[in-house]
C-alpha cells in the first residue's frame, strides 16, 4: 500500500473520528428515545431515516460550498479555526453542565428534520468541523467522513432501543460526558492551531 493511500486513510479516520465525537449519537440516545417515546417502532424508524437523510444533505452542502463561504465572507481559515474552536468548546461545556445540547422535548411534525437532524446531529459544531475538515483534508476525505459518520449514526438509531437498554440512563450520561471531554480537547487544539498560524 502506497504512502499516499495510507495518508489518505489516516486523514479519513481522523476526520471521521472528530465528526463522530461531535455528532455524539451514543450520548444523544436518551434524547432520541425521549423525543420518540410515543412512536411505534415503524414510526421511529421513519423519523430517524428522515433525520439521517437531512443530516447528510446539510453536511454535504457545506462540504461542497465551504470554500465559497470563506471567499464570500472574506474569512481566513485561521480566524475560522479559532472561532470554530471556541464554538466547540462552548458546546462541550454545555454537554458537561446540562448533559445535552437540546432541552425542549415538544413533539413536532417534522421531528426527523428538526430537532433531530438539526441541531442534534448537524449542529454548529458539526458544520464547523465539516468546513475545517474540508480545509485540512480536502473534499474527498471530508465527504467520505461525513458518509461514514452518518451511516454509523443510522445504525445506532436503527438499534436505539437495544442500545438504550444496554447502556441505561447512567451509561448514556457517562458516554456523553466522556465525549464532551474529548470534544473540549479538540476545541482547544483548534484554537491553539489557529492562533499559532496567525502569529506565524
Amino acid at each position: 500500500m502506497s504512502e499516499a493511500v495510507v495518508g489518505t486513510l489516516a486523514d479519513m479516520v481522523k476526520a471521521a473520528l472528530v465528526l463522530f465525537i461531535i455528532v455524539d449519537p451514543f450520548g444523544n440516545v436518551p434524547i432520541f428515545m425521549g423525543l420518540t417515546e410515543k412512536f411505534s417502532d415503524a414510526e421511529r424508524r421513519k423519523v430517524f431515516n428522515t433525520a439521517i437523510f437531512v443530516g447528510v444533505i446539510l453536511l454535504l452542502v457545506f462540504a461542497f460550498t465551504g470554500q465559497e463561504i470563506f471567499l464570500i465572507f472574506d474569512i481566513s481559515i485561521d480566524s475560522f479555526e479559532v472561532a470554530g474552536g471556541l464554538l466547540l468548546l462552548i458546546t462541550s461545556m454545555r454537554i458537561l453542565v446540562s448533559g445535552s445540547l437540546y432541552e425542549s422535548t415538544e413533539p413536532m411534525e417534522s421531528l426527523g428534520a428538526v430537532p433531530i437532524a438539526m441541531p442534534l446531529l448537524v449542529g454548529p459544531g458539526a458544520i464547523t468541523t465539516t468546513i475545517l475538515n474540508l480545509q485540512a483534508y480536502g473534499t474527498f476525505v471530508t465527504i467520505v467522513s461525513v458518509l461514514i459518520v452518518l451511516f454509523l449514526t443510522w445504525v445506532i438509531l436503527r438499534y436505539v432501543n437495544s442500545i438504550y437498554r444496554i447502556l441505561g440512563k447512567t451509561g448514556s450520561v457517562v458516554i456523553a460526558r466522556v465525549m464532551s471531554l474529548l470534544l473540549a480537547a479538540i476545541a482547544v487544539q483548534f484554537i491553539l492551531t489557529g492562533i499559532s498560524h496567525f502569529l506565524a
